[in-house]
């Protein structure tokens, strides 16, 4: 197969529509990821996508950094059939930078994908479903705009709304779930703290939720307090769900030991790729807890990744929250749009990840580019 000649790294802005509030910060105005493009001696290019948070994972400029200067030597010249040799040098390269090494995962089948004519979902095992249930985040602070959104997403057949909340007051929660619950009773309601909730105000403020039915309650307390999830956990019938407390798939093994939650949630900016993903959702099938398709701000591209490991694993199953592109991006880096069909993500069926990036656009809105 044809080998890689050239890699490219784009830093770039992209501009959101509204302001979004979480338990442990915000994003206003627009976001910064980074693009890496790899082209093989036959022109084809191989698109991957790091989509970092400060205040969760790490900053877009240190995985520009990781994948300019620490992984470039180990790329260029390889063929990107080779892309397990290549992510265990990474790994053996850079501590941490999971979103550096999603994007060059992403990058590798991607264009592996391309050279021999298969999506990326057969390349991580086979598909298991066709389509993916889309879940959106009600998260603004303004209420009223969500609310115009949530009427756009049920009218676009989207039936999972996942609420942020502990970013203002309790009551504030309570209103918008009441709110919702009564306007759109066909919906699954779900919550997420992002460990916005102080321990010992925990368990009251969650029994209030539960009043409203969610089909599970998200990372309430800060990640490292294991002992408080294991007895909210305990103490409460609706599952609760860990994210920001389970990164990879040895926070898995000890979070089901430990018991911490009912639930994970999988993102390959968490984890640093599809294959880790899959780690995890194979950890926590032995424990017999199920997993959700989580992500961070990301475009198009990724979200293609994303869906491609879930339809590749089973035990991926409560859906998905690949909402951005279409209802949070003001405006995407794909040419055509990605793909969701009656509140469905679609899997994509054609070679590689199966969307064709505007590279212009890219550069476009690129403060930093590294070739």
């Amino acid at each position: 197969m044809a080998a890689i000649s050239h890699m490219t790294v784009y830093l770039a802005e992209l501009k959101v529509q509204t302001p979004r509030h979480h338990g442990v910060g915000s994003v206003v105005g627009g976001i910064d990821n980074v693009f890496v493009c790899l082209r093989d001696t036959e022109g084809r290019c191989g698109w991957g996508e790091a989509s970092p948070w400060p205040v969760f994972t790490g900053t877009a400029q240190s995985a520009a950094g990781a994948l300019d200067t620490h992984f470039r030597p180990h790329v260029v010249g390889k063929e990107p059939s080779g892309v397990a040799g290549i992510m265990h040098i990474a790994n053996k390269t850079v501590a941490a930078a999971p979103e550096a090494k999603a994007a060059l995962e992403m990058a590798l089948y991607d264009l592996y994908g391309q050279q021999c004519g298969l999506p990326v979902s057969e390349l991580l095992g086979g598909r298991v479903r066709d389509e993916i249930p889309l879940s959106i985040s009600i998260a603004d602070p303004d209420f009223g705009r969500d609310k115009d959104l949530a009427k756009r997403a049920h009218g676009d057949g989207i039936l999972i709304f996942k609420v942020k909340t502990g970013f203002a007051e309790h009551d504030f929660d309570l209103m918008r779930l009441e709110n919702l619950r009564s306007e759109f009773p066909d919906v699954d309601i779900r919550v997420d703290y992002n460990q916005g909730l102080v321990a010992h105000e925990a368990l009251a403020k969650l029994r209030d939720i539960t009043l409203f039915k969610p089909t599970f309650i998200e990372q309430p307390v800060p990640a490292d307090n294991w002992r408080a999830m294991t007895a909210l956990t305990a103490a409460i019938d609706t599952p609760i769900m860990a994210d920001e407390s389970v990164f990879n798939a040895v926070d898995a093994y000890r979070a089901a030991e430990a018991k911490i939650a009912d639930l994970f949630s999988v993102k390959i900016m968490k984890s640093g790729g599809m294959r880790a993903g899959q780690d995890i959702s194979a950890v926590a099938k032995s424990a017999g807890i199920a997993c959700y398709g989580g992500d961070m701000f990301e475009s198009g591209l990724a979200h293609l990744a994303g869906t491609h490991m879930i339809a590749a694993t089973e035990n991926i199953s409560l859906g998905c929250e690949f909402y951005q592109a279409r209802y949070y991006l003001t405006e995407d880096v794909l040419e055509v749009p990605f793909a969701c069909d009656n509140g469905k993500v679609q899997v994509p069926t054609t070679g590689g990840l199966g969307g064709a990036v505007d590279e212009g656009k890219i550069r476009k809105w690129a403060s930093v580019i590294r070739e």
